[in-house]
């Protein structure tokens, strides 16, 4: 049997700790008459805890482990101790990871930020011990609680990946050699389709360290929203992208005509969800090197009324425009017009600048540095630094001590 190397769905059972339950106990002691109650009281069960966390891409060891029981609480006992608490059950889920019940159908947990952290089985209350039930009326109680039940529960775990930008194409549209020239992302490339069978994330970064995330899921076939191909086992993982890229293979490999490829893809994703075709989206004319793609890109202008981005994915093509003869194209050429166009329709923000309430001024306005002293204004453009002015402390005597 092969190893399974990517999960995206699995039924876990999942069982917080029970509380633990109060004593019930008397003092006894020498020299110390009628000492009384001194029960503790039990510790509270353990809660069962998702955490999102980026070093965790799929639900592969909930796959192999899908029983999550989190500690019991100790019971309550003499001198008044009480019993310590359960060990929360914390466990690392990939950002996007959606949590129902399997028997309601109601939606337990949505982890989607990285660091969040969503309680999905709360562990029973402590029971009380008998120190509790002492009175003037009542002075040598037995009542005494039991701990509180734990929460048991048959969850459905579903993991619809998070990115900036989902890729969308039939196969050996060249989705991962796009992915594998913009980003450090390795996907499978081969010659053959369907060679992708995971969803792969790439990042993007830009001179300024602004990031998208990128990822390319299988390729897509018509009927796809009905569950043909991998069809709904994949098309649930474009749901969270914030834009769509088509990559159309423009050369028609096998046949295919670049433009029926555009509208079946749009009807899959529309048949699919009905509110993906409203985001924002690109279409990418691929393979561009190749003779074919010239002679089709027009004709997929006229049939489609779309103008896509023109490249190639081959690392040896310098200046694609002059190479596939495409200086009447009116439309944008290359991977830096797309990586432009890209960054202009997600709108990521420069990490340099992210504790800044504004960017800093151009930086051919910084003035001359290389004299023995820094000018102050210089230091306007070093974003590294905060240079918010300090807090003022006030006086002891005032009643604020810091």
């Amino acid at each position: 049997m092969k190893n399974k190397t990517f999960i995206d769905q699995v039924d876990v059972y999942v069982k917080s700790g029970k509380g633990g339950d109060g004593a019930a106990t008397f003092r006894r002691e020498a020299l110390v008459a009628f000492g009384g109650p001194d029960g503790g009281d039990g510790g509270r069960g353990g809660d069962v805890v998702l955490r999102a966390s980026t070093h965790v891409n799929s639900l592969l060891p909930l796959f192999y482990e899908p029983k999550l029981v989190a500690e019991d609480g100790v019971p309550g006992s003499g001198g008044r101790c009480f019993g310590r608490r359960g060990k929360d059950l914390v466990v690392d889920v990939p950002p996007g990871t959606l949590v129902t019940d399997i028997e309601t159908g109601a939606v337990v947990a949505d982890v989607t930020e990285p660091g969040q952290k969503v309680v999905i089985a709360k562990g029973g209350a402590g029971g009380f011990g008998n120190v509790h039930f002492k009175s003037s009326v009542n002075q040598a109680p037995t009542e005494h609680t039991a701990g509180g039940a734990p929460q048991e529960l048959r969850l459905h775990f579903e993991l619809k990946t998070i990115a900036d930008a989902g890729l969308l194409g039939f196969p050996n549209a060249g989705k991962s050699s796009l992915l594998t020239r913009l980003s450090s992302a390795t996907p499978k490339i081969a010659s053959y389709p369907f060679t992708t069978i995971n969803p792969m994330v790439g990042t993007i970064e830009y001179d300024d360290f602004a990031q998208i995330q990128m990822a390319d899921v299988p390729g897509i076939i018509e009927g796809a929203s009905r569950g043909v191909g991998l069809g709904l086992a994949f098309l649930k993982h474009l749901e969270r992208a914030h834009a769509l890229v088509y990559v159309i293979d423009m050369a028609g490999t096998d046949n295919r005509k670049p433009w029926e490829d555009y509208k079946t893809l749009a009807d899959e994703i529309a048949a699919y969800n009905d509110e993906l075709p409203a985001r924002p989206f690109l279409v990418v004319a691929n393979k561009m090197d190749r003779p074919a793609a010239r002679r089709n890109l027009r004709r997929f202008v006229k049939e489609t009324g779309v103008t896509p981005i023109a490249l190639s994915c081959e690392p040896s093509l310098k200046d694609l425009r002059d190479y596939a003869d495409l200086k009447d194209y009116e439309g944008p050429v290359g991977l830096d017009a797309f990586k432009a166009a890209l960054r202009t329709l997600v709108n990521p923000k420069p990490r340099a600048h992210r504790h800044l309430e504004a960017p800093p001024p151009p930086i051919q306005e910084m003035p001359d540095t290389t004299g023995e002293e820094i000018p102050a204004e210089a230091l306007k453009f070093a974003t590294f630094l905060k240079l918010d002015p300090p807090k003022k402390k006030s006086h002891p005597s005032r009643g604020n001590i810091h």
